[in-house]
């Protein structure tokens, strides 16, 4: 099996500063940076059932920003399929095989979806 090369995207948690003094930690803690407005953000939804006892869900992967607006978005997501999920390791965890319902939801608030796999 090839192994997967990993690109940029897997940056999205970097801060890159030229300043030897800069603080990460100082700067993610003032809130000194933004969540890219919804037409700016490019998600993946994603289908699996690996790990979870045969169960299936939907993953959103790739967005960018804040913790909070993060876990508003799986929240509305969650409310407005009914059904659950969680917000883990910067992905949005939807219960069930959702995916064009997700995606529709999502490309409504102008975000742009790609569906990934199967």
């Amino acid at each position: 099996m090839a192994k997967k090369k990993l690109g940029l995207e897997n940056l999205s948690g970097f801060v890159f500063s030229t300043d030897e003094n800069f603080n990460e930690k100082e700067y993610l803690e003032e809130g000194n940076y933004e969540t890219p407005a919804p037409g700016e953000q490019e998600l993946e939804a994603h289908f699996s059932n690996k790990g979870r006892g045969g169960k299936t869900v939907t993953i959103i992967k790739g967005f960018q920003g804040k913790e909070d607006d993060l876990a508003a978005l799986g929240k509305s997501l969650k409310k407005k399929c009914g059904v659950g999920g969680s917000v883990k390791d910067g992905e949005i965890i939807i219960q069930g095989d959702d995916r064009e319902k997700i995606m529709s939801i999502l490309r409504k608030e102008g975000y742009k979806v790609k569906r990934v796999g199967g």
